[in-house]
């Protein structure tokens, strides 16, 4: 059975009192978080080889195009 909270059992300490901060902005973040992230990590052997983002893209664009000239019939990302 789940125990009801009740404000006098508050466990947050009496200086962290958000009700008399201000500058805070509601959504600030909101755009990012929506547009998602797409974060991969790589193995340190690899990431040596490619230490830049735009080093991996071009790297897997090269494969793609190579997948897709090997099955000219079934291109990459058609379903």
């Amino acid at each position: 059975m789940r125990k009801e909270v009740d404000e006098l059992d508050d466990e947050l300490r009496p200086e962290y009192d958000f009700s008399k901060m201000t500058g805070g902005v509601r959504g600030k973040y909101v755009e990012r978080y929506r547009a998602g992230t797409n974060l991969v990590l790589l193995e340190p052997d690899v990431a040596r080889a490619f230490p830049t983002d735009e080093s991996v893209n071009e790297a897997l664009r090269l494969l793609l195009q190579i997948a897709q000239r090997q099955q000219p019939n079934n291109p990459i990302g058609a379903d």
